[in-house]
């Protein structure tokens, strides 16, 4: 008897280790094939649905794991896109992304409409289900302006906040669609639902950021982190569905109240983008395809015709708004294709109202909205916006990037040298030194971090250099998480000091940011054993920190500025590092100085960092600098920009420094500046500028001795 070999006996695959293999293998080869073709990766994912779905080959089923990993990429996109969004620059774009969320939602909904109801006779019903499906929009163009590096430019966070906006409005719609089927609709339905969407946004905003600030301060495991975050996207939109609206609005207002807890250059933001563009987006963009029956489109012509009406007039429609907008506020070129790449595509919303529409006839709705007709064409429609917003997207993206580039290429005589030396010896220290230099250090430059162990030449040298390479992996570890290099060294000196200052010469650096020692056993000095010997030897720029709250959490920067600040070569690197830190953690920065240093202050940031938000308090005297005590608190940061003995800005009130800081700053988040001085390499010496100078001078020791004497 002849043995028949049948292929189609083991399809679609059921065993979940092979259709994970399969999908592994799609979102593997997908961006690899697409790219050869020039094609957007995006649309290879929904290709590649399409062809393992059951109106394909059949390989596998769109079963429950489809529906989980789908739905989680499904917030995943708004999620994302609500934490990458620079939310000062929203603030300040508020009425235009209102406008323009309000445009963008009026302009497809009604040409939906009023086509789907003359031109294809369907009731008035499924005609409004048409037009709330083509008025939304899904951020399916998002991933390739992350690629890009475009998140924060203007046309972006219109198109992003605008899909807030939007899919509120149609989701109103659609329960209003609901209700009206149910036979619950009226006065009585619609305050019950404004009262539960008022109090779902109440408790989100007052119980998120609590909850956020109290779990960060308390636990640093980066586990710990991903999933708390992940845990508040999923509540929110649990929330979100209980008071009948979908999941993936709550979903993207979770992203925007955890928005400054998570900077975009931290490992928990790094961590977050990988798993979501790794796996659970791919997912969804599969699932998606795996929907679409294209085989309807020959055996059922009239599909054709919805297809072609939906595709029409909503792309219309939002192509409309887009450049109308761009237009009338007068963005810069190549915004309004960037905004309508970004608003073409339907797949999230749509699917999920289409889903909503089945489910009515379902549980005995007064009609059938979707009939098998509208189900095809909406799915077709979903696969042909999702197709032309991607290369909208894409297209628009490259432009704008070599118009930037165009920008940015031209001469400038400011060329930044920044090489950043981190020196760290205490583990429980590290890992807020290298934040902090994580958020000072310009991403555009792409330079390495440098991380520097120096232990002294003694008999547990071998212990301490063995514990200082330890220490370091793990700085490089949590470094890789951000991607950024760092280069580590451990050192051997009989100097702490000393051995800073050569590993400063050999590489090069531009600038030191190191700790504040809190061990009383090393130092009873204030400035530790070497830190003022450092300082004094070294003509660079040098930030001192002590960070008790982590980063993440905090809310303010309060920033004292002596006078004559603006005189030291070092006045706009400074600046530019404090701008920098502002505009990551999206906390408001007050600077308190003279007026004449607060005006250059404020014209460097309105020039170069106009989006940071921040406020200028006169302080007149340096002896005022205690009474800002009351006014810092536990989630502030404490600036203090000094100046070594002898230069421009130096007083004699900052010799009280020490002693004012132990006093009244005891236990707060402090950072102390020493700004870059004119002067001469680390190994030169002259007579009229020594190496070590004395914490405390013999005059103020000879006078707190009499002072003794004299009680």
């Amino acid at each position: 008897m002849p043995i028949t070999f049948n292929i189609s006996n083991y399809f679609p695959i059921i065993d979940p280790t092979w259709a994970f293999f399969v999908v592994l293998m799609i979102i593997l080869c997908a961006p690899i094939i697409m790219g050869k073709l020039r094609i957007p990766h995006i649309v290879g994912m929904v290709l590649a649905g399409v062809a393992i779905g059951k109106y394909g080959l059949h390989i596998l089923e769109r079963d429950t794991s489809f529906e989980l990993f789908g739905k989680v990429g499904l917030y995943y996109i708004l999620f994302l896109a609500a934490l990458e969004m620079d939310i000062e620059g929203l603030k300040k774009n508020k009425f235009r992304f209102v406008i323009f969320g309000f445009i963008t939602f009026l302009l497809p909904f009604f040409l939906t409409f009023y086509s789907s109801l003359y031109l294809l006779s369907l009731s008035p019903t499924t005609s409004l289900l048409m037009a709330c499906i083509m008025s939304s929009h899904t951020l399916i163009g998002y991933p390739i302006v992350s690629r890009f590096g475009l998140q924060r430019k203007t046309p972006v966070m219109l198109a992003v906040g605008s899909t807030m906006i939007s899919l509120l409005m149609a989701l109103l719609v659609l329960a209003a669609i609901v209700a009206s089927s149910n036979g619950t609709s009226g006065p009585m339905f619609w305050v019950v639902f404004l009262l539960k969407f008022a109090l779902f946004c109440c408790f989100l905003t007052l119980a998120i950021p609590r909850l956020c600030r109290w779990f960060l301060r308390r636990y640093s495991d980066s586990v710990m982190q991903f999933i708390f975050v992940l845990a508040i996207m999923f509540l929110s939109a649990a929330l979100s569905q209980m008071i009948g609206l979908e999941g993936i609005f709550g979903a993207f207002l979770a992203g925007l109240i955890l928005n400054r807890y998570i900077p975009s250059v931290s490992p928990l933001m790094n961590r977050l983008e990988f798993i979501g563009n790794a796996l659970f987006i791919p997912y969804f963009l599969i699932s998606v395809g795996m929907l679409i029956d294209i085989t309807v489109l020959y055996k059922t012509p009239f599909v054709i015709v919805i297809t072609t009406s939906l595709v029409f007039f909503g792309t219309v429609g939002k192509a409309a708004a887009a450049y109308l907008i761009a237009k009338v506020f007068k963005l810069q070129k190549h915004a309004g294709q960037m905004m309508f790449g970004l608003t073409a595509a339907h797949a999230a919303g749509s699917i999920a109202m289409l889903l909503v529409g089945l489910e009515i006839a379902k549980n005995g709705g007064s009609e059938q909205i979707v009939t098998n007709d509208v189900l095809n064409g909406v799915v077709v429609m979903i696969l042909i916006t999702c197709v032309l917003a991607s290369f909208v997207t894409q297209s628009a993206s490259q432009k704008m990037v070599v118009a930037d580039n165009m920008i940015s290429n031209e001469p400038s005589n400011n060329i930044d040298d920044e090489r950043i030396l981190i020196p760290v010896k205490y583990p429980e220290c590290a890992d807020s030194l290298l934040g902090l230099a994580l958020l000072i250090r310009n991403p555009k430059l792409k330079r390495e971090l440098i991380a520097l162990n120096v232990v002294y030449d003694d008999a547990d040298v071998a212990t301490n250099q063995a514990k200082g390479k330890r220490l370091l992996e793990k700085l490089s570890r949590d470094a890789a998480a951000s991607e950024v290099p760092v280069t580590t060294q451990v050192r051997v000196a009989v100097n702490i000091a000393n051995g800073i200052k050569h590993a400063f010469q050999e590489f090069n650096a531009s600038e030191i940011i190191i700790g504040m020692h809190t061990h009383q056993e090393v130092s009873t000095k204030f400035w530790g054993e070497f830190h003022q010997s450092l300082f004094n030897g070294i003509n660079c720029q040098i930030i001192m920190a002590r960070i008790t709250e982590p980063l993440n959490t905090i809310r303010r920067i309060q920033v004292a500025v002596p006078s004559r600040a603006q005189f030291e070569p070092g006045f706009h690197r400074w600046v530019e590092r404090l701008a920098r830190i502002s505009a990551l953690l999206e906390c408001k920065i007050q600077f308190h100085g003279r007026q004449d240093t607060l005006d250059l202050i404020q014209e460097y940031l309105v020039n170069k960092h106009p989006d940071v938000r921040v406020e200028y308090t006169e302080m007149e005297h340096w002896n005022m600098l205690p009474q800002l005590a009351a006014s810092i608190n536990e989630d502030h940061m404490f600036v203090i920009v000094t100046a070594r003995t002898g230069t421009v800005s130096y007083k004699n009130a900052q010799e009280r420094l020490p002693e004012e800081i132990k006093q009244f700053f005891s236990g707060k988040n402090l950072m102390i500046i020493f700004p870059d001085q004119y002067g001469y390499g680390v190994d030169q010496m002259t007579f009229a500028q020594p190496k070590h100078i004395e914490e405390r001078s013999a005059y103020e020791a000879v006078g707190k001795w009499i002072k003794n004497k004299l009680k």
